[in-house]
């Protein structure tokens, strides 16, 4: 059973604390989710911490606040503990499907970082797991939590017809933002060999086996990176893209370019959507999502969240009568998703409900990165 607290700001029930056990250490853990964990005490607790790294955590146990959570190295004694009621998964995406699966047949519910995985052959174990668990998988798409692009979804299904999307993210290096966030995170390296190879098969036989099983592409080096790509930093904006305007119809072209800009052309079916990412050495984080109809443009922008307390905002442009025109700026908080999505994944658990970001949904993230990744790349012999 989670411990409870009395909210102050409530006169209702006294609330569940939920207990968390984080799994992987790195750079977004300490940037973000145990400082969040910390901010969130009214929900949450840090419970339990695993890493292969026992700088890690020392380091990072001393980050939580409120009690001195327990350690391992080892996933399943995590997972399986009765002082952890949810876990959270922000390890090397190679191991992300086995600890879905294990949480789920603890029966408990799971926030598992993107992406879920590469390929249907794992999401589809990861939906036979949930079958027959009480758990979910609960996927960080934490742009789709922004109230932003919740007001977004409204504004664009008000539209009579789309006409045109626009979705791009072009980024400087996460370092930039990373280095002025005033989080001070630290790199560890005193893990065994045995692991960072475990890591590194695993990884290449999920990507490996992505292209040649599902996309039909050969597995070269660049297509492998691509793949990569598509399946971090492109994720979010893919799913994004989808929960806005649903699955386009087809691809009409795609210039990939792991080590650059890259570009895929879209066709829905009645309007196209062009979609651009990549990353380049200039410290700025150019990511927004843009939808126009005739007598409105719809636009919603996102900062890095790696700084915390940068809105993301949306802007509508529209015709005002015959001949005039109005621009709004829109920014209903501060929160950020980050922020946004933990307090949904905590309303979920509670309620025994399904994520809208759930292991499902995901499998529609493999449908794009196919799409995308046939169209740029040689098919397989």
């Amino acid at each position: 059973m989670a411990t409870t607290q009395n909210d102050p700001a409530s006169s209702e029930q006294p609330k569940k604390i939920l207990r968390v056990g984080i799994i992987g250490l790195g750079e977004i853990a300490q940037v973000n989710h145990i400082a969040m964990l910390n901010n969130l005490s009214s929900y949450f607790l840090t419970s339990y911490l695993c890493d292969a790294s026992p700088q890690a955590l020392a380091h990072c146990s001393n980050k939580v606040a409120g009690s001195i959570p327990k350690t391992t190295s080892n996933p399943e004694e995590l997972i399986s503990s009765p002082l952890v009621d949810v876990i959270l998964i922000c390890n090397a995406n190679a191991f992300h499907v086995a600890h879905c699966i294990l949480a789920l047949s603890h029966n408990k519910y799971v926030l598992c970082e993107k992406p879920l995985a590469l390929n249907y052959r794992d999401i589809d174990a990861i939906l036979a797991a949930e079958a027959a668990s009480r758990g979910r998988v609960f996927v960080g798409y934490q742009r789709r939590y922004a109230q932003a692009f919740l007001d977004a979804i409204e504004q664009v299904g008000g539209m009579d017809k789309v006409q045109y999307a626009r979705v791009r993210d072009i980024i400087g290096w996460n370092s930039n933002f990373v280095a002025q966030s005033g989080t001070f995170p630290q790199k560890f390296t005193d893990f065994w060999k045995e692991d960072t190879d475990e890591m590194m098969l695993k990884d290449e036989e999920m990507v490996r086996y992505a292209l040649e099983h599902d996309y039909g592409v050969t597995a070269t080096k660049e297509a492998m990176d691509m793949a990569r790509l598509l399946a971090g930093l492109g994720s979010h904006d893919l799913s994004a893209m989808r929960e806005l305007l649903g699955m386009p119809t087809r691809v009409l072209g795609a210039s990939l370019n792991p080590n650059g800009i890259w570009t895929t052309l879209f066709q829905y079916p009645s309007f196209p959507c062009v979609y651009e990412s990549g990353i380049n050495s200039v410290p700025v984080f150019d990511a927004h999502i843009e939808v126009y109809s005739d007598d409105k443009i719809v636009r919603v922008d996102y900062d890095t969240p790696y700084v915390k307390g940068l809105p993301v905002t949306m802007t509508v442009r529209e015709r005002i009568g015959a001949d005039g025109y109005q621009e709004r700026l829109v920014r209903k908080t501060y929160e950020d998703p980050y922020t946004l999505e933990f307090l949904e994944f905590y309303r979920v658990v509670v309620a025994n409900g399904e994520p809208k970001t759930g292991a499902r949904d995901a499998r529609g993230e493999v449908d794009l990165w196919r799409m995308i990744m046939r169209a740029g790349f040689p098919h397989a012999a």
